[in-house]
């Protein structure tokens, strides 16, 4: 049986990661201390590795394919085939954001305020090439962990990781500015990509993730209309795309389903009601193909 062997990122994108592909219908299950997960796809060897090493470790063949940051590519400078963008991090369906961020107290306004000042971060190239970019001379410096207690006294500033900033903030620092946006992406070894079946089966998984990404957030919702109160239904219903209408062995009656987003459904199902829909069902999605 031909496989492929896949490098999926194991510390903060780990949870996320393995909710996306048990939505996107492949099981994956890992053991507390196990590198080696089993999948209930036999054509997918899987690896758990930090999301740091992913893209270098696809570079070199290690593995077919990989999902890691685009900061982690960027920062290793890995030369792949970057083959989906899958927008979702550690707590949400949303980029996150690297930071340049400094104490609340500190007298560093801008970016070129930190010209001769020390920058602790785990970014190390990206943020040298960024500080290039902009002509600022800084000290940076790679931090092993705890980014955020460091400023003031062991760093003038930080470059830090963060989807709402919350961290920094509890911690009393203050964004400066944002130096790198980053998502997931789904890559692969440029050989690899070469070799119709990898890619094939790389680009069927993309499709599927993306499609589990597409759906969060979002329901399905289908009911029983009278024609006559059809018009004053589709306009209270927002829609991914037009509703579904489908003909009843009444005829006086049609089918109707529908995609919303799922925060709207508690204030939409009443109004549903009091219009005339009857037999109103809602019902979880796991994918949208678009």
């Amino acid at each position: 049986m031909k496989k492929l062997k896949l490098g999926l990122p194991k510390g903060s994108l780990q949870e996320s990661t393995l909710g996306l592909f048990k939505k996107a219908g492949i099981k994956i299950s890992v053991g507390e201390r196990s590198y080696f997960p089993s999948c209930d796809d036999e054509e997918l060897e899987i690896m758990m590795v930090r999301g740091q090493e992913v893209a270098k470790y696809v570079q070199d063949g290690v593995f077919d394919a990989g999902l890691t940051g685009y900061d982690w590519i960027k920062e290793t400078k890995a030369d792949v085939e970057q083959i989906a963008e899958l927008i979702y991090a550690k707590q949400g369906y949303r980029p996150v954001r690297w930071v340049l961020a400094v104490s609340q107290d500190s007298a560093v306004k801008k970016l070129k305020d930190l010209s001769g000042k020390r920058i602790a971060t785990e970014l190390i190239n990206v943020v040298k090439k960024y500080l290039a970019k902009n002509k600022v001379k800084a000290k940076v410096e790679f931090s092993w962990g705890a980014t955020e207690v460091k400023p003031p006294r062991l760093a003038d500033a930080i470059v830090e990781i963060t989807e709402t900033g919350a961290s920094l903030e509890a911690n009393n620092l203050r964004i400066v500015e944002t130096i790198l946006e980053s998502t997931p992406r789904l890559i692969m070894n440029k050989k690899s990509f070469k070799d119709s079946w990898k890619r094939k089966k790389v680009e069927k998984l993309a499709l599927l993730l993306k499609g589990a990404i597409n759906a969060f957030g979002k329901v399905g919702l289908m009911m029983n209309v009278r024609k006559k109160d059809l018009r004053k239904i589709l306009k209270i219903l927002p829609a991914l795309q037009k509703p579904t209408i489908s003909p009843l062995s009444d005829p006086r009656w049609v089918d109707i389903t529908t995609i919303i987003d799922e925060k709207v459904v508690r204030d939409l199902i009443p109004k549903l009601k009091e219009a005339g829909a009857t037999g109103i069902v809602e019902y979880p999605l796991n994918k949208i193909i678009l």
